[in-house]
């Protein structure tokens, strides 16, 4: 629980978020459209996008599939009858001057989210409901000195609202919280979570209290496009609302705005309430039914999801919950990770992915899926080491080697002359060139047994971390203590 200290004690930052999830679908919510970012402008709009007289919306069955997906990977309640409503209001970049959503008789109600935090410990965030809605256009501000101009492929997409509980009491907790809800809708396949193309959206609601005490007024920071900004956006915002309230002042309800350059939020308008939108059932649209059936089967084809695979790597691979937190994140590191310890030591697989691999990837900025080492590759390294035929130094050169040539590393074992000498002749032999090239630290090891990795670093050096490590080891204590 992060506390803020005031000028008059602590305060408590209560957050609720609101994340609009665009669902995977290659047609919109109610119609035939393409979905496809990057389109040209206004290339992927039906007549119901544009709200041409007399056009009537036509319900995607793959959207609700995909929600009731969502509702069931969060745990929650798949509500069988839910009604489409009309939220009246006016805008540019809403042709219908109103949008389809869900109000009162939402398709998912409430769930539960397991998070994990930065100490480790394990967080418990409350799902309130999650709609299905049509998003709206595109106001483009920067095309033109005096005018908007207005994108109108978004419009009609289909998107998941799912609102969380206030039960989040920290920026830690809420980019956990995002981060894990965008786990769960890419393992699931509903939705790709790519902030940066604006298919998952995050609304912030902030409040601040002394600790106990009943919720202060909720600002709402509006449209938040990265959980490093969601941090920013808490931080500034709850810091604000402190400095209001011990100045003696209040705070309004209202939209803001988060400007990540200047580091404040600003106002943007009056926060409405629902009355203000004049909900009121769509009457183009029928309440949306579903079955007992229906849902069960969606159920029986979920994937297996973050949280058992962790549990899955804990038990069954021995993985620390930390380790297996990070390899579950991703799906595709998940995938990777299982591929590289099918069949070997999972642990060791774990620190070549988590240490090597991350730091290659990072390193070049690119994600998993374009590793230039694949899966198959990383493993046959991992075998090389457990037969014998390297020691675990070559395989960090070995592995450079990989990234830059792209050969497998058996054929680089081979190339480049790097098989583990695992002739104890040979061993011998530079273990007693060490030792009569170096008397007074034999001596001195006769006298102060720590010595010993030293003999052990010589030896390596000078078959150029080509001996086995274990034979080395065995044949110089032999040496040494004759």
């Amino acid at each position: 629980m992060a506390m803020i200290k005031g000028e008059t004690g602590d305060w408590e930052i209560v957050l609720g978020l609101e994340v609009h999830a665009q669902v995977v679908s290659e047609a919109k919510l109610f119609s035939g459209a393409a979905t496809a970012f990057g389109a040209d402008p206004n290339t992927q709009v039906s007549l119901v996008d544009a709200a041409m007289p007399g056009m009537l919306p036509v319900i995607n069955a793959r959207c609700v599939e995909q929600a009731v997906r969502t509702g069931l990977g969060l745990n929650a309640k798949i509500n069988l009858r839910s009604v489409f409503d009309r939220k009246n209001y006016f805008y540019a970049d809403l042709p219908q001057g109103y949008q389809i959503s869900q109000y009162k008789d939402p398709i998912v109600g409430e769930g539960e989210v397991e998070i994990d935090l930065p100490d480790g410990s394990i967080g418990r965030v409350g799902i309130e409901r999650l709609h299905l809605e049509q998003d709206a256009g595109k106001s483009l501000h920067d095309q033109h000195p005096t005018q908007t101009y207005v994108d109108l492929n978004r419009s009609g997409v289909a998107l998941m609202e799912i609102v969380s509980k206030p039960d989040m009491r920290s920026p830690d907790e809420a980019a956990a919280y995002l981060a894990k809800l965008r786990s769960i809708m890419r393992y699931l396949g509903t939705c790709d979570g790519n902030m940066d193309e604006g298919s998952m959206r995050c609304d912030v609601n902030v409040s601040v209290r002394r600790p106990g005490a009943q919720l202060g007024t909720r600002c709402e920071i509006k449209n938040v496009n990265s959980i490093r900004f969601v941090r920013q956006a808490i931080e500034v915002e709850a810091r604000r609302q402190v400095e209001i309230i011990e100045g003696g002042g209040k705070i309004d309800q209202e939209t803001r705005l988060f400007d990540p350059a200047r580091g404040e939020t600003r106002s943007l308008r009056s926060k409405e309430d629902a009355h203000d939108y004049r909900y009121f059932p769509d009457p183009d649209l029928l309440p949306l039914i579903l079955t007992p059936e229906y849902v069960a089967k969606i159920r029986a084809g979920l994937p297996e999801l973050p949280d058992a695979r962790k549990a899955r790597y804990v038990e069954r691979f021995g993985l620390s919950p930390y380790d297996a937190g990070v390899l579950v994140a991703e799906k595709d590191t998940a995938e990777f990770f299982e591929a590289v310890a099918n069949g070997r030591d999972a642990k060791q697989a774990a620190n070549w992915v988590m240490g090597d691999l991350f730091a290659m990837l990072n390193r070049r900025g690119v994600g998993i899926a374009q590793s230039p080492i694949a899966a198959t590759a990383l493993g046959k390294l991992l075998d090389l080491i457990a037969d014998g035929t390297i020691s675990g130094r070559i395989a960090k050169d070995l592995f450079v080697a990989m990234e830059e040539t792209g050969k497998d590393p058996a054929a680089l074992v081979e190339e480049r002359g790097l098989k583990q000498v695992t002739d104890t002749g040979a061993i011998e032999a530079t273990i007693k060139a060490v030792i009569d090239a170096n008397p007074g630290q034999v001596a001195a090891y006769k006298a102060k047994p720590t010595l010993f990795g030293w003999f052990v670093g010589q030896v390596m050096k000078s078959t150029g971390g080509k001996a086995n490590p274990k034979v080395v080891n065995d044949l110089l204590r032999k040496a040494l203590d004759a």
